[in-house]
C-alpha cells in the first residue's frame, strides 16, 4: 500500500479533460454529512459517472495517481462509511446520476437497476409490474441500491426475504484498477469460480463499486394481515414466533419486538402517532403475515391470536382492521427511531444474537446498567435475531451527563453479545466507526483473510480506505 495523494487541482483538471463536462464539481454539504452527525468530510470534490465506463476513467486515473476514492450512495449509512474526515483529499464519486431502471423481467422475477436508483422507486417499478421487490427500511426514500448492497442492508421483511445479498443476482462493478466487472446475468445456478457478487456485497465500498445490478423480485401476497400483539417478555415474543412459523410457515413478513419505552417515548415527544393500546404493555410484537389468494389472512391472524392466547404467550392485541389501519400500525413501527433521536440517545447498539438467547440478553444487560442511572429502549427485527439497543438518559437528565462512561456502557452491551454468540453489528455495518470493534471482537483469521483479499484487489488502498478495515 502506498502513501496516497490529495485530489487537487491538478489532478482534477486531467481527469475532467477525459470526462463529460459537469461530471466534477465541488462537493456539497450534503455529500460530506451522515444522518447522524458523527463525522465531517472534509471539503473536497465529487465526480458524478452515468455510466460504468465513466466511472471506469475515474476510478483508473485515482489508481494511476493513489487518489483515494469515497463512494455515494444515498448517504443514508449509521457508520460514517461514508465520511474520510483527515488525511489527503479523496476524490468522492456519486452513483445519483445512475439511476435507471434497465429493465424488469416479471416472468423471470427479476429486474436489472443502475446502482443509483432510489430503493422507493425501484419498489414501485417492481409493483407496476406486478411484482414485489421486498427490501423495506426507513430511510427508503433517499438510499439508493448500490449503496444498500455494499452495506448489506436488512431492514423489516429479512425474515421472510432475507438481507440484501439475498435479493441479488448479479453486479456490474468497477473494480480499484478501473477494469469493469460485467456480471449482470439474472441466473439462480452459477458455479463458475469464485463468488465475486458476494464479496463485492457488504464490503462497503472498499473492494470496488458498483455501478448496476441485477436483483430478485417475488409474487405479490395476495392477502396481508397486521397485528399488534402484547406479550408478557422477550421469552414469549418467542415461543410467539415459533407458534406464528408453525402455524404460517414462510408466511410471516415481519416480526418486530417492541419494549413499553418506544411507546412512551412516542407520547412524549410524537403525541400525533396513534398507538394501538390504550395502556402500552412491557413488551409487544407487531407481526405482519402475507398469504396467497386462497387463504383468508385476517382469519388467519385471528386464529393465531386466539391460540396464543389460549396458551398464555399474550394477553392483548389488536388486528388493523382496515388499510389505513395498517399502515398506521407501519407507521407507529417506523416512527420509533424519529422519537429516539428526539429524546437523544447515549450510545446506540445494532447487534444481532441467536433468538435462544434474546431474552438472556434483554435480562442480563438491563441488570449490569442498572447502576449507571439510564432509560433503555430495546426494539427490533426479532424474527431474525437484530436488535436496536438504545442507551438514553434518565428524566431530568442529558447524554452529555453520560460522556465519561457511555463507552464503558458500550463495552458492557458488546461484551454480553460475543459472549452469547452475537454480532455487534448486525445491518449497519462497519464503516468507520466500528473498525476498532472488529478488531476486538472479529476471528483473527477472518480478519487477516480479509486483509490479504483487500491487499490483493486493491494494492493501492484507494478504495474507502480507512472503512471497514484500519489502513
Amino acid at each position: 500500500m502506498t502513501d496516497l495523494r490529495s485530489a487537487d487541482a491538478a489532478f482534477l483538471q486531467k481527469l475532467e479533460e477525459q470526462l463529460p463536462p459537469d461530471t466534477i464539481r465541488a462537493a456539497e454539504p450534503r455529500h460530506l454529512t451522515e444522518p447522524r452527525g458523527r463525522f465531517i468530510g472534509q471539503p473536497t470534490a465529487v465526480a458524478m459517472p452515468r455510466t460504468a465506463a465513466e466511472t471506469s476513467v475515474i476510478v483508473s486515473a485515482c489508481h494511476a495517481e493513489g487518489v483515494a476514492i469515497v463512494p455515494l450512495g444515498g448517504s443514508t449509512g449509521l457508520v460514517g462509511g461514508q465520511v474520510i474526515v483527515e488525511g489527503a483529499l479523496p476524490l468522492l464519486i456519486s452513483t445519483e446520476r445512475m439511476n435507471r431502471i434497465r429493465a424488469i423481467y416479471p416472468a423471470e422475477n427479476a429486474m436489472v437497476v443502475e446502482a443509483g436508483a432510489i430503493l422507493a422507486d425501484v419498489q414501485a417499478g417492481a409493483q407496476d409490474a406486478g411484482r414485489l421487490f421486498p427490501l423495506s427500511l426507513g430511510s427508503e426514500g433517499t438510499a439508493r441500491i448500490g449503496g444498500l448492497l455494499s452495506t448489506n442492508a436488512g431492514g423489516l421483511n429479512v425474515l421472510r426475504y432475507g438481507m440484501a445479498r439475498d435479493l441479488c443476482l448479479g453486479l456490474e462493478a468497477v473494480l480499484p484498477d478501473g477494469s469493469i466487472l460485467h456480471g449482470l446475468r439474472r441466473l439462480r445456478k452459477d458455479n463458475t469460480g469464485y463468488d465475486l457478487r458476494n464479496l463485492l456485497i457488504g464490503a462497503e465500498g472498499t473492494l470496488g463499486i458498483i455501478t448496476a445490478a441485477s436483483l430478485r423480485l417475488f409474487a405479490r401476497p395476495a392477502n396481508v394481515a397486521t397485528a399488534y400483539l402484547a406479550v408478557t417478555d422477550p421469552a414469549a415474543a418467542l415461543r410467539l414466533l415459533a407458534l406464528t412459523q408453525t402455524r404460517l410457515p414462510g408466511m410471516i413478513d415481519a416480526f418486530e419486538l417492541i419494549a413499553r419505552r418506544s411507546f412512551e417515548f412516542l407520547n412524549e415527544h410524537l403525541p400525533d402517532v396513534r398507538q394501538p393500546f390504550a395502556e402500552p404493555p412491557e413488551w409487544s410484537v407487531l407481526i405482519e403475515i402475507g398469504l396467497p389468494a386462497s387463504m383468508d389472512a385476517g382469519a388467519e391472524m385471528e386464529a393465531l391470536f386466539a391460540a396464543a392466547l389460549e396458551e398464555g404467550l399474550v394477553q392483548d392485541g389488536v388486528i388493523a382492521a382496515s388499510e389505513g389501519q395498517r399502515a398506521a400500525f407501519w407507521t407507529l413501527r417506523e416512527s420509533i427511531p424519529i422519537a429516539n433521536v428526539k429524546v437523544g440517545a447515549i450510545a446506540s447498539h445494532d447487534i444481532s444474537l441467536p433468538l435462544s438467547a434474546i431474552p438472556d440478553f434483554v435480562r442480563k444487560s438491563g441488570q449490569a446498567l442498572e447502576g449507571y442511572g439510564i432509560r433503555i429502549n430495546c426494539f427490533g427485527h426479532m424474527g431474525d435475531g437484530n436488535l436496536h439497543y438504545n442507551l438514553f438518559p434518565a428524566i431530568g437528565r442529558v447524554k452529555q451527563d453520560y460522556t465519561s462512561v457511555a463507552s464503558d456502557m458500550t463495552r458492557i452491551v458488546h461484551d454480553l453479545v460475543h459472549e452469547l454468540d452475537g454480532s455487534f453489528s448486525a445491518e449497519h455495518g462497519l464503516g468507520r466507526l466500528k473498525v476498532g470493534e472488529l478488531e476486538r471482537y472479529g476471528d483473527p483469521g477472518r480478519i487477516g483473510a480479509m486483509r490479504r483479499i483487500k491487499d490483493a484487489l486493491d494494492p493501492r488502498g484507494i478504495m474507502n480506505p480507512g472503512a471497514v478495515l484500519r489502513r
